[in-house]
């Protein structure tokens, strides 16, 4: 079927009623032309199918899929090749669900822990997130089913995310985050890229040339077309033209009429329309063209891979004294209410009806014996306030138990989609369940279930401390499984968790004042803030412990020195050194020694995950190009990198770092500013010229310039001084600042 024959068929109506949906989940149909009608529908974790009333909210019932672990815990895998085995898995139930587009995965950067969505996204760090996100969408697409990036761009806060005014800073945007997205566009190519809510810079998302279409379509090469987060749309005219493609969900129509009148009225060229059309018709015929007839899926088989994920996502945190795993034969107290009600995910457009469902306490009895297993419901879910009763009746149950393993966590009405909390805080029910406890029974085990980080105000009162996020339906088998070591964790964090909210760098400009939020912390979001701050944190980005250990040796790389358009190869050895198989995140992150912007102490720029059996050594290696040792440069308006040293890291962690090889990267690209009056003569101090000048002026204070730069007090006053102020002490000095002006901005051309 030839498309742009097909568009010189339509009629204007015709092709501004593909523009805007049928209903809720479905595209329309031109049936005289034989042009289908898709449906796409809510992921990311799970297909939201809803074969009734249709809602964006999670109220209404769903068909039944596989809940698989949210983002938030997904990203603690680490693991490429098992994030694309879940978008594979995705794609099967899509195709058996007979639809063509899911809605995820989400890409949004975590600016704040606050942010009631954060268990839908992947990371604060940009290259992990997109590194996750790109498989994800490949092992989708795979299917012959689209994806749909999300939310594009800077959608990081639920409150007033429908007006709010995101304030970005360029370089902060692209190296935060619009670099979360762009690995994924760039070589994933989702089929569809969602725009968020929220304005950026002034203007909606949903209407901004800028980021569709010269950003995501001119230097990105995206071919897909744009759908509208739903009701996202403002302005339908402005919109399309900026690139938005799709409005969802239907509107009776409304947004069509807007089109046609534009056109009609020339604010809207009918070309525009019919590229819009075009890549509309682009999608929805490789949707038909790749549509399978009569698909299932096994639903026991996508069950245990949700458990096979679940369990490479849960984290240990903490292990003192080795308390876990556990002994099958030592009697322990399963205290919490959380052991039999699982938080398994997040609320909102995302909320998945499983196909089954395990809880935590109930797999453990699979594994030890039941007379080795106590049961205490210790707080009541439902409120925040203190059950004295429950309380006493876990302490007493804790003192015959040798070791307490406690659920705890927040619960769903404290975060979900919607709005944002307003503190870390978990529940005082909860929290103080922990000290309660610890009084009768040292030996005390942590489980949580969170879709973001917490403050834990009881961390040093426990033994073991494990971070079971929100884990799918199937994580109370994977978690009974990993605290009785049938599986060894090696989950690692992928966000760092603060002592305290207030560390936080976005504390004091989130959300925002009415309707603008200003990213004042700039690039320096999660551990690139608490790391430039030397700042404790709770734990972590990048830590998560193991039943086994793990050492590091023999880094190597390819090159003592390389210019920025070079590839350079490093290579790392680790192995286990103890007595059980397990699987280390090996972290790669790079420094730049010396700078004139700022930069972060250190930014991931690669990670592997690798299966070692006891005594086993394996080779990592890692490719690092430009982009790995740039910025971006907002007067060339392109990444650059700056000649000069640079460290490479390997680390267990973002604070765990074994090994470090220096590398001197040259750059290719020279910037020249030009020179004015106002700059400064320590800018341009190597100049043979500007010597004599500055021995003229520093005569005038009883100086010579070999102290230049060394401590003096004219010396530092003259390198910071501009051009200008040379005359002001000096009018002598006038014609020969013209000149030497002249002879320099010649000289950069």
């Amino acid at each position: 079927m030839d498309i742009k024959d097909l568009i010189k068929k339509m009629t204007v109506e015709e092709k501004a009623s593909l523009c805007s949906g049928l209903n809720f989940w479905n595209t329309k149909a031109i049936e005289r032309l034989n042009i289908p009608s898709i449906m796409m529908t809510d992921g990311p974790h799970g297909l939201r199918k809803q074969a009734g009333s249709a809602d964006h909210l999670g109220i209404n019932e769903s068909v039944k899929s596989t809940c698989f672990p949210t983002a938030s815990a997904l990203a603690c895998s680490w693991n490429k090749d098992l994030v694309k085995n879940l978008g594979i898995a995705l794609g099967e139930e899509c195709q058996a669900e007979d639809v063509s587009i899911i809605l995820g995965p989400g890409a949004n950067i975590k600016r704040s822990p606050l942010c009631g969505r954060n268990f839908e996204y992947y990371s604060e760090d940009p290259y992990l997130s997109s590194q996750l996100s790109k498989n994800q969408i490949i092992g989708t697409q795979s299917q012959g089913v689209g994806t749909s990036l999300k939310h594009f761009a800077a959608n990081n806060q639920e409150c007033r995310r429908m007006t709010i005014d995101t304030l970005v800073d360029e370089r902060t945007l692209r190296e935060i985050y619009l670099a979360s997205f762009e690995t994924a566009v760039k070589e994933a190519q989702p089929w569809t890229v969602m725009c968020a809510y929220n304005k950026l810079n002034g203007e909606f998302c949903s209407q901004n040339n800028r980021l569709l279409n010269e950003i995501l379509r001119d230097e990105w090469n995206f071919e897909g077309f744009v759908v509208s987060d739903w009701g996202a749309v403002v302005d339908r005219d402005k919109a399309l033209s900026a690139g938005l493609e799709l409005q969802m969900p239907a509107d009776n129509g409304k947004g069509d009429s807007i089109i046609v009148e534009a056109i009609k009225n020339e604010t809207l060229s009918e070309e525009a329309l019919d590229r819009s059309v075009e890549r509309l018709l682009n999608i929805i015929l490789i949707a038909l063209e790749n549509k399978k007839e009569n698909v299932t899926y096994d639903k026991e088989e996508h069950h245990n891979l949700a458990k096979s994920i679940a369990e490479e996502c849960i984290v240990l945190l903490k292990n003192e004294e080795n308390i876990l795993p556990l002994n099958k034969n030592e009697k322990i107290a399963v205290i919490g209410e959380l052991s039999k009600k699982a938080r398994y995910q997040g609320g909102g457009s995302s909320h998945i009806s499983p196909t089954r469902l395990d809880n935590a306490y109930d797999e453990i009895l699979k594994i030890a014996k039941e007379e080795n297993v106590l049961y205490s419901r210790g707080y009541d879910l439902s409120i925040d306030d203190i059950n004295e009763e429950l309380v006493n009746e876990a302490k007493e149950l804790a003192t015959k138990a040798d070791k307490v393993v406690l659920f705890i966590g927040l619960p769903e009405r404290y975060e979900s989609e919607g709005f944002d909390r307003e503190h870390l805080r978990m529940p005082i029910n909860q929290e103080s369940l922990v000290k309660e406890l610890q009084s009768v029974n040292e030996n005390i085990v942590v489980v949580l279930s969170n879709g973001s980080p917490i403050e834990m105000d009881f961390v040093n009162e426990v033994k073991g401390l494990v971070e079971g996020y929100l884990t799918g339906q199937a994580g109370g088998s994977a978690m009974a499984n990993i605290l009785y070591g049938e599986v060894n964790p090696s989950a690692k964090l992928a966000e760092t968790f603060p002592v305290k909210l207030a560390h936080n760098p976005s504390h004091l400009n989130f959300p925002g004042e009415i309707d603008k939020v200003g990213y004042k912390e700039g690039i320096f979001v999660g551990y690139r803030y608490y790391d430039k701050k030397e700042m404790d944190v709770l734990f972590p980005f990048g830590h998560g412990l193991s039943y086994t250990n793990f050492e590091y040796s023999d880094l190597k790389l390819s090159s003592k020195e390389i210019n920025d358009t070079d590839k350079l190869t490093v290579t790392v050895k680790v192995k286990n050194t103890g007595d059980v198989y397990g699987k280390e995140i090996v972290q790669l992150y790079v420094f730049d020694v010396v700078s004139n912007v700022q930069r972060p102490m250190k930014e991931l720029k690669g990670f592997e995950k690798v299966g070692l059996n006891p005594g086993e050594e394996k080779e990592i290696s890692f490719e690092l190009d430009k982009r790995s040792f740039a910025y971006y440069n907002v007067d060339i308006k392109d990444w650059h990198v700056e000649s000069g040293a640079f460290e490479i890291l390997i680390g267990k962690s973002s604070r765990d770092i074994v090994l470090k090889e220096t590398i001197k990267v040259n750059s290719t690209i020279e910037i020249k500013k030009a020179v004015t009056k106002n700059t400064a003569i320590g800018d341009i101090i190597d100049h043979p010229a500007v010597k004599p000048m500055i021995d003229a002026m520093m005569k005038m204070f009883g100086e010579g310039s070999d102290g230049l730069g060394e401590g003096d007090m004219f010396a530092q006053m003259m390198k910071y001084m501009p051009l200008r102020a040379l005359a002001t002490f000096n009018p002598m000095l006038e014609d020969t600042i013209n000149n030497l002006i002249k002879e320099i901005n010649s000289e950069n051309k």
